[in-house]
């Protein structure tokens, strides 16, 4: 007695079972595509969005405007005839064309210097073993602790004694090294730098700096760009050190050439506005032109981490 095999026939109703799996599979192959918002999602952007702006926005609205309306209830909410003129006198009284230069300068140094040796100190306390690492990597954030306004008399002595008054040098040796940049470096380098990847470097015979610079750095790229970014607007913003040692008549930054500016018995408030505008205006031009790229690398290094 034999047996034979025959196979279902084509137009034979599906398998319940199988209908249910292939349902499921379908769903999951979807749960990694993009999620879309709903419409009360982007009534809360919208709503922060013009939170953000309305500072800037206001600002703009103040420097059109003269000290008697805005001295009026209730306040202007549009602009007036007088922006650019305000403009125009602000940079000329605070001298800001040579006050951008200063400003860049010292940021731009700092920011590098920072980036550069926060990223070697954050491999040396996340991947290499020597003694005392522990402590001093608490001593490292123990000096976070430390308000700033503590060093300003040792700060200002050091200065003096090297004949650094109202020189750049006084306000970027200060800021070279971050203790947050060395923690911040550590804390990603923990996660996107694995320890294999060091490791075959080195039986393929590589030192250590070569190892930095191969290895470390191209790993580290998407944190060096935010902390630069953080550390750029941190030293474009900073005010009570510059305004110690720098003059408004010699080698002033924004901030401090800001400063003296609309100055008098009754100080000129659409004056001030039109010079916070202008000291703000480079920050907002870094953030259009590298801020895509930046989240691009913060996401890239998430994912590889």
């Amino acid at each position: 007695m034999t047996t034979t095999m025959t196979k279902p026939p084509a137009d034979a109703a599906p398998d319940p079972s199988r209908k249910g799996r292939g349902r499921r599979g379908s769903k999951s192959s979807r749960a990694g595509g993009h999620m879309h918002a709903g419409p009360i999602a982007y009534i809360i952007l919208a709503l922060f969005t013009i939170g953000s702006l309305f500072p800037l926005v206001w600002t703009a609205i103040a420097a059109s405007r003269d000290n008697q309306r805005l001295a009026q209830t209730p306040p202007p909410f549009w602009f007036g005839g007088n922006l650019f003129d305000k403009l125009e006198i602000a940079w000329n009284d605070a001298n800001l064309g040579e006050a951008f230069l200063n400003t860049t300068i010292v940021a731009g140094t700092s920011a590098l210097t920072i980036v550069f040796l926060s990223t070697i100190a954050g491999f040396a306390f996340a991947k290499l073993r020597f003694r005392g690492r522990g402590a001093l990597m608490l001593i490292v954030i123990g000096t976070m602790m430390v308000p700033p306004q503590l060093s300003i008399i040792p700060l200002y002595m050091m200065v003096a004694k090297l004949d650094w008054s109202d020189q750049l040098q006084a306000v970027i040796l200060p800021s070279l090294v971050n203790a947050f940049g060395v923690f911040f470096m550590r804390q990603y380098l923990l996660q996107a730098l694995p320890d294999e990847i060091i490791e075959a470097a080195r039986v393929d015979g590589a030192g250590s700096w070569r190892v930095v610079w191969h290895v470390v750095f191209p790993a580290a790229r998407p944190a060096m760009a935010v902390l630069g970014m953080l550390m750029f607007v941190q030293s474009w913003n900073d005010f009570l050190w510059p305004f110690l040692v720098l003059t408004q008549n010699g080698s002033p930054t924004v901030q401090v050439a800001l400063a003296g500016l609309g100055r008098g018995y009754t100080p000129d408030q659409s004056l001030i506005m039109a010079g916070a505008l202008l000291g703000t205006l480079p920050l907002l031009l870094v953030f259009a032109i590298f801020g895509k790229q930046i989240v691009g690398g913060i996401m890239q290094g998430a994912v590889k981490g």
